[in-house]
Order: C-alpha cells, then sequence, then structure tokens
C-alpha cells in the first residue's frame, strides 16, 4: 500500500511524492516515488530536493518556519530534460536510514520535506511525518 507524502502544485506543475511504507521499522530503507505532471505548465523544475528532518514537537503548525527542524538526511534530485511536457514523470528514490533517525516520538518527530526549485523563482515545498524504529 502507497502512502501519500506530500504534493507541491506550481501553477498547472503537480509534484506528488509517494513513499512505500510511512511507518518503517529499524533496518529498512525510505523507497519511494515522486510524480511531476507537467500538465500545460510552463514553469521548469530545476532540481528537487529530500530532505529528512527531526522537528520538536513543541512548535504548532502555525508558528513553524523552515528553521524549526534540523536536517538529518539531504538529496538532491537532477532533472534530465524539460518538465514541461503533458506526461508524467516517475522518479524513484532511496534513502538509507542512520542512527540520527532513531528518535523519541513523545518530543520529536521525523518529517520528509519535498522542494521543487524553480530558477529565478520561488523555491515550493511541503511535508509530512514519516516513522522509524
Amino acid at each position: 500500500m502507497k502512502s501519500f507524502l506530500s504534493k507541491i502544485e506550481i501553477g498547472a506543475l503537480v509534484v506528488d511524492t509517494v513513499v512505500d511504507n510511512q511507518m518503517m521499522e529499524e533496518g529498512e530503507t525510505l523507497n519511494g516515488t515522486i510524480y511531476i505532471d507537467g500538465g500545460d505548465a510552463d514553469e521548469v523544475i530545476d532540481h528537487i530536493t529530500l530532505e529528512v528532518l527531526i522537528r520538536p514537537l513543541a512548535h504548532s503548525a502555525e508558528r513553524l518556519s523552515d528553521a524549526d527542524g534540523r536536517t538529518l538526511t539531504k538529496q538532491s534530485i537532477e532533472l534530465v530534460g524539460d518538465v514541461r511536457s503533458k506526461g508524467t514523470r516517475m522518479i524513484p528514490f532511496e534513502i538509507v536510514p542512520d542512527e540520527r533517525w532513531e528518535v523519541d516520538t513523545e518530543q520529536s518527530s521525523l518529517m520528509l520535506r519535498t522542494t521543487a526549485h524553480i530558477p529565478g523563482g520561488t523555491d515550493a515545498h511541503d511535508e509530512d511525518q514519516i516513522q522509524y524504529g
């Protein structure tokens, strides 16, 4: 079963990140796919980054900023070719956890953030919680 994680919409362009399992056991790898649907978009994505962050639970959603959290893992995905086509591109990814992913779930949470980097534009991101251990 696929677990939906994040959806980024930039004009007509849609970037969905889907993981195979949002709740991983120790030793498992985070596997998933990024789906890029160009629609009738004029926008171009330069590259996409995936970050696993640890975030204190004390932060409420209204007060979250990009600085609220510490990056544990960062992976950059370079896009080859133009994403402006009407088709959907699928980009599989794999992130191998390490001991830093083992967090006290009562104090903090693990988040997977997807960021679409737009040349000369504003980067867009979305994230969702994952569980490890």
